[in-house]
């Protein structure tokens, strides 16, 4: 593998499996290695995010290596995994996983004006110049819930082309949603899980944000938010059914937590790519910017967290994305969608890479090790 898995500097914190060891292990990385820096009180990523210092505490926490970082990076792709060696987990675990969709106003703009113009180029001109017209400025600008976005909101709807996304994408509220229960997230190298009934979804490449139960942020990750592009499209209500799949949402490959060097600025300019390999020798390589997000991602947060809803273990929170997946794979006019075996990498340089194979998430491993089977192997080791 040729994509660096993880930045060789920050503080890092992740978890992992080793054999012999029931309980999930706490990790970073030091020159190299992966240390175990697991400590009673401080067995879970959930009780050193609600520490006073998260990266302080990681950074001088004592540990004791379990091997080559990159030996056992290699030995998490599901399909080689030795079970006899440690292996990577998804970096959380008794965080809510939390996300947030139509993030990206330009993006989601242009594919209004795609889906209105019907091909028509002179008329996605039109239609874009009638709207930057409106709005007197650049899209990227428009501000989601402002009196300007309430105008083309308005504009829109006379034009006949006012919808729901539309509403979570411009209007006053951003659109929040339960991705996976908590402990279902997998991680770098792991099948992420399409539901077998679905024929065309897309991997879709965010930054995920580690948040505290007071609401701090404390760190970053990154994230795949795999979706089921034919079942959301059917109806919004069944957005659960296409975003919750077992295996359907991949975390990875370390929690990078905030210092003096890695901070919100650095997310809120990171350039995420993805890449996605077939067996069948297709490419698609994409690219989202955070710098384009039209909800700030502290503004995300509020939206989340606060005196309307309290999350007593913290939360993870996928960003959302501008990349929509339009390549086509099985001949002109049909577009991209996933086939079994697609290698997905989501990287970026202050973060690394995730990396996951497709598969059906009933083909995937079954979810099978919740909270209560953490906890009663927690206190078996006397670590709570």
């Amino acid at each position: 593998m040729s994509e660096v898995i993880y930045p060789a500097d920050g503080v890092l914190l992740g978890r992992a499996r080793v054999p012999g060891i029931s309980h999930p292990l706490i990790v970073t990385v030091r020159d190299g290695e992966l240390v175990d820096i697991t400590a009673k009180g401080m067995a879970t990523v959930r009780d050193i995010a609600e520490s006073a210092d998260p990266a302080g505490y990681v950074a001088a926490a004592p540990g004791k290596s379990i091997g080559s970082a990159d030996a056992i990076v290699a030995n998490s792709w599901a399909r080689v995994t030795d079970s006899a060696k440690p292996s990577l987990l998804s970096p959380i675990d008794l965080q809510a996983i939390k996300a947030s969709g139509v993030t990206f106003v330009v993006s989601l703009l242009e594919r209004v004006i795609e889906e209105q113009a019907r091909g028509d180029k002179a008329r996605a001109d039109a239609l874009r110049g009638e709207i930057i017209e409106l709005i007197g400025t650049d899209l990227s600008e428009l501000v989601p819930g402002s009196e300007t976005a309430m105008r083309v909101k308005a504009a829109l709807i006379a034009k006949g082309v006012w919808s729901q996304y539309l509403e979570v994408g411009i209007g006053p509220d951003a659109e929040i949603f339960t991705k996976a229960p908590t402990m279902a997230s997998v991680g770098f190298g792991a099948d992420v899980g399409l539901h077998p009934i679905s024929s065309w979804n897309n991997p879709e490449p965010e930054v995920a944000l580690l948040v505290s139960s007071a609401g701090k942020i404390v760190g970053a990750t990154l994230g795949n938010d795999v979706n089921l592009r034919d079942v959301e499209g059917r109806s919004a209500l069944l957005l659960g059914k296409a975003k919750d799949n077992n295996a359907s949402a991949s975390l990875g490959p370390f929690i990078r937590l905030f210092d003096g060097q890695f901070t919100l600025d650095t997310i809120s300019q990171a350039e995420i790519a993805l890449r996605v390999e077939g067996e069948d020798g297709f490419v698609l390589d994409g690219h989202s910017s955070m710098s384009q997000i039209s909800r700030t991602p502290a503004s995300l947060v509020e939206a989340t967290i606060g005196r309307h809803h309290q999350y007593p273990d913290g939360l993870v929170l996928y960003l959302g994305t501008m990349f929509a997946p339009v390549k086509d794979r099985d001949g002109a006019g049909k577009g991209f969608t996933h086939k079994l075996g697609d290698t997905v990498s989501i990287s970026t340089s202050s973060l690394g890479t995730l990396s996951n194979r497709v598969n059906l998430s009933t083909l995937a491993p079954a979810w099978t090790y919740g909270t209560s089977h953490l906890l009663r192997d927690l206190a078996t080791a006397n670590l709570l």
